[in-house]
């Protein structure tokens, strides 16, 4: 404290003094909440992000391949619509072709379950308008609404829908 502060102080009277003493005590205690308030929030935000990045970081790690997943499917579909062209009782010239096609849709749906690439179900269940995509109604024997055949087959990746099952639904009679 310098001359004049106490010079001051001691001409007020002591409740005064006190007063003032309080006051100061309850501004800074005040400010020092403020300062602790700011300081946890810059806290919980920095953990927010970190959490909101790994978070987004490990999406992206498994999510990466989509773009040549969804690539993919069209060579899966293009080796369906190969097979299924063939003859069901193939002559001896084509048994190595129709083997070969075969052993090579096998390879591909298991590189497909390896990396989480499966089909969506769809015949025989309900439309989910999530996983499939009606594209015709169809007269049919089955609950309406029903799922009766599959047009293009769909696709997730773990979790993701790659492409949406292109469906025919039973019509409500």
């Amino acid at each position: 404290m310098t001359d004049e502060t106490t010079e001051v102080t001691e001409e007020l009277p002591l409740e005064e003094q006190l007063r003032r003493a309080r006051e100061e005590i309850v501004a800074l205690t005040a400010a020092r909440d403020h300062e602790r308030d700011q300081a946890l929030r810059a806290i919980a935000e920095a953990q927010n992000t970190r959490s909101r990045l790994e978070r987004e970081k490990a999406e992206a790690v498994a999510y990466a391949a989509t773009g040549f997943a969804r690539d993919m499917l069209v060579v899966a579909d293009n080796l369906e619509r190969a097979l299924a062209s063939l003859p069901q009782a193939p002559d001896e010239v084509l048994k190595p072709l129709v083997a070969g096609l075969e052993a090579v849709q096998r390879e591909m749906l298991q590189v497909f379950e390896r990396h989480g690439i499966r089909r969506v179900a769809a015949v025989g269940l309900p439309l989910d308008p999530m996983q499939h995509q009606a594209m015709v109604e169809v007269e049919s024997e089955a609950e309406p609404g029903t799922v009766v055949a599959e047009l293009q087959s769909g696709w997730l990746l773990k979790d993701r829908l790659l492409r949406p099952a292109l469906v025919s639904v039973a019509k409500a009679s």
